[in-house]
C-alpha cells in the first residue's frame, strides 16, 4: 500500500479522495485548514471510515508545509487540491486568492524539494488557463452552445491565456508543477480538470454550480444564472475523478511531466441550466423559478475537454453517466438536508 498526502483532503474532492485512498488501505496525512464551508463535517465524516493523520495547516505557511514533508518520509502520492475555488471571489480579494493558489503551490513544491523526496505530486488544475478562447467558433442552438470546429472538445494543446484573477493564479501554479519537473526531477502531473461534482460537495452560488443548483432545488432556496443558461461543459462525477488520480499513481512512469484535460469529455455534457434545470425538476418533481444575472468575467460559453489523451496514455475514461450522476447526486443531498441548514 501506498503513502498518501492530500492538501485539502477535507474539502469536497480531498474527502472522496481520502475516502477512496481509506478503503484502499492506504496510509493518509491530510493537510487543510479547514477555512471552507462544510469541512469540518467532511472531516468528522472521514474519522469515522479509518485512522489517517491530520495536519491543520495554511498552504500559505511555508514553514507549516515544509514541515509535514520533512517529518513523515517515504511518500508515494501528493495530490494537492488545496485552493481558493470561485472566479468572483478572486475579482473580488485578487491578492488572497493568489496567495492561496499560486504561493501555496509554491509552497508546497519547494516543500517537498527540501525533503528530499520525490512523490509523484498530482495537481488539479483547472480548464480556466485557456482563457475565454473567444477565437474559436461557437454556433448557438436552442438549448445550447457548441463548438463549430471541435467535435472532440479542446486538446492539451491549446494555447494558455489566463483570464480573471483565478484564471492566472491556477495557471501560474499549473506551469510551476510542471517545471519542477523539467528542472527538479520531481514527478508531477498536471489535471486540468472541467466541472466536477458529487457527494459532500458544499457548492456555493459562485462555484460548484451542479451542487449549488441541486441543493437549493431541493431545500427551495432561490437559484440566480450567471448567463444566459445556455453554457455548455462537460462534467464529471466525483468517483471518476479520484480513479484518474489513483491511475497517475500507479502508472506514474507514464504520467509524470504530462498534462492532462480530465473532464467527462464530448458524451458528458450539458448546458448550465436549459438542459440541467428539467432534470432536476424532474428528479425532485417540482417546477424551479430562476433568475439570470450578468456573465462572469472569462466564463466560457463553452467548454469540453477533450480526453483523449489521458485514455489513450493512461487507459482511463469516466464511467458514470450525466443522468446517473445527478441522480446519485440528488438523493445524496435529499437524504442530508441537515448538512445545508
Amino acid at each position: 500500500m501506498g503513502k498518501f498526502v492530500v492538501t485539502g483532503g477535507a474539502g469536497f474532492i480531498g474527502c472522496n479522495t481520502v475516502e477512496r485512498l481509506l478503503r484502499d488501505g492506504h496510509e493518509v496525512i491530510v493537510i487543510d485548514n479547514l477555512s471552507r464551508k462544510g469541512t469540518e463535517s467532511n472531516l468528522a465524516y472521514l474519522r469515522g471510515k479509518g485512522e489517517f493523520t491530520f495536519v491543520k495547516a495554511d498552504l500559505r505557511d511555508a514553514d507549516a508545509v515544509a514541515k509535514v514533508f520533512a517529518e513523515h518520509a517515504g511518500i508515494d502520492t501528493v495530490i494537492h487540491l488545496a485552493g481558493q475555488v470561485a472566479v468572483t471571489t478572486s475579482v473580488k480579494d485578487p491578492r488572497e486568492d493568489f496567495e492561496i493558489n499560486a504561493l501555496g503551490t509554491f509552497n508546497v513544491l519547494e516543500g517537498v524539494r527540501l525533503s528530499g523526496q520525490k512523490p509523484l505530486v498530482i495537481y488539479s488544475s483547472t480548464n480556466k488557463v485557456y482563457g475565454g478562447m473567444e477565437h474559436i467558433i461557437i454556433d448557438e442552438l436552442e438549448d445550447r452552445y457548441q463548438y463549430r470546429d471541435y467535435p472532440l472538445g479542446i486538446p492539451e494543446t491549446e494555447l494558455l491565456d489566463f483570464h480573471s484573477p483565478y484564471g492566472c493564479s491556477k495557471g501560474a501554479a499549473d506551469q510551476y508543477i510542471r517545471d519542477y519537473n523539467r528542472i527538479y526531477g520531481i514527478p508531477t502531473v498536471v489535471m486540468r480538470q472541467s466541472c466536477i461534482y458529487g457527494y459532500r460537495q458544499f457548492g456555493v452560488e459562485d462555484q460548484g454550480w451542479v451542487a449549488w443548483f441541486v441543493i437549493a432545488a431541493v431545500l427551495g432556496r432561490d437559484i440566480s444564472i450567471f448567463g444566459d443558461g445556455k453554457q455548455v461543459r462537460d462534467v464529471l462525477f466525483v468517483d471518476d475523478l479520484v480513479e484518474a488520480y489513483l491511475t497517475a499513481s500507479a502508472k506514474r512512469d507514464i504520467a509524470a511531466g504530462k498534462i492532462y484535460n480530465v473532464g467527462g469529455g464530448p458524451q458528458f455534457t450539458m448546458s448550465v441550466w436549459r438542459e440541467f434545470g428539467p432534470m432536476i425538476e424532474q428528479a425532485i418533481g417540482r417546477k424551479i423559478p430562476v433568475t439570470f444575472g450578468d456573465w462572469r468575467p472569462g466564463d466560457q460559453p463553452c467548454y469540453v475537454s477533450d480526453i483523449r489523451k489521458v485514455k489513450e496514455e493512461l487507459g482511463w475514461e469516466p464511467k458514470v453517466s450525466v443522468q446517473e450522476g445527478v441522480r446519485r447526486l440528488v438523493e445524496w443531498v435529499s437524504a442530508n438536508k441537515e448538512l445545508f441548514i
